[in-house]
């Protein structure tokens, strides 16, 4: 069953169309790969995605839960803009860490803030506190991080603040994984430690939309693959066919500027 489905979605930034009619579901425990040149709309689908933009046309539907429909009315209240956004979990290129909180008080965030939600809270803020603080050590255990928990992010390399990022991401339980060129702000030599933990993701059958440059990446981790171009999708299948053989003819002159490793 699909546990997203995107219908239509338009996005304008003035007279400027940046998405054009874009379609596609992802199925659950499926890792979706975006490639495309630069500017050609993958950050902004994803950003319409997370509720980061809004889209001026289309729907996008969560586990058969319409969250947008540019046809009705739209709702400003942040606390529902924030509970759409619970369903996307999103890393961004250049982390985004708080800097003056250390790695676990980074991943706690979000989890702890949520919780001040609770109609239970006051009355068993301590239990509900040291349950988060257990979960985000879990978290950074699993990213690889034990012994960096209480490292500032200046302390970190940009592989271990991206882990954390990642960790963060992970903390609210999204339904939806999503990364932005998670490895382009990276030396070349910390990108394997980041795309092995989302390789390691994948294999745990975790939803995921990734926005990436790494071709060989996407072919061996991603089950399925969209190629967009000038806001459109140009073409979009089985991974390892549409990377190996790409159909239309601008997927063959984008893949050919890289070399597949």
């Amino acid at each position: 069953m699909a546990i997203l489905e995107v219908k239509n979605i338009e996005k304008h930034f003035g007279s400027t169309k940046v998405l054009n009619d874009i379609s596609f579901n992802l199925e659950e425990g499926q890792t979706l790969a975006i490639i495309g040149s630069s500017g050609s709309g993958k950050t902004t689908l994803l950003r319409c995605l997370n509720f980061l933009e809004t889209p001026n046309g289309g729907t996008i539907t969560v586990k058969d839960e319409t969250l947008f429909d540019a046809a009705l009315p739209r709702s400003k209240k942040d606390k529902e803009l924030r509970k759409k956004r619970l369903h996307f979990g999103m890393v961004f290129q250049s982390f985004n860490l708080f800097p003056q909180y250390t790695a676990l008080e980074n991943v706690m965030l979000s989890e702890k803030l949520l919780a001040q939600e609770r109609e239970d809270y006051r009355q068993n803020k301590k239990q509900i506190l040291a349950d988060i603080e257990v979960h985000g050590k879990e978290l950074l255990t699993r990213m690889g991080l034990a012994d960096r928990m209480e490292h500032y992010p200046h302390q970190l390399s940009g592989g271990q603040q991206q882990r954390v990022a990642i960790a963060r991401a992970l903390a609210l339980q999204p339904d939806i994984l999503c990364f932005d060129e998670p490895t382009s702000a990276l030396d070349p030599e910390l990108t394997g430690e980041v795309l092995k933990v989302i390789k390691s993701l994948a294999e745990e059958k975790t939803t995921m939309i990734i926005v990436t440059h790494e071709m060989a990446f996407a072919r061996d981790v991603a089950d399925t693959v969209i190629f967009m171009d000038e806001g459109v999708i140009v073409e979009q299948g089985e991974a390892k066919q549409v990377i190996n053989n790409p159909q239309q003819e601008r997927t063959k002159q984008f893949l050919s500027r890289y070399s597949q490793g």
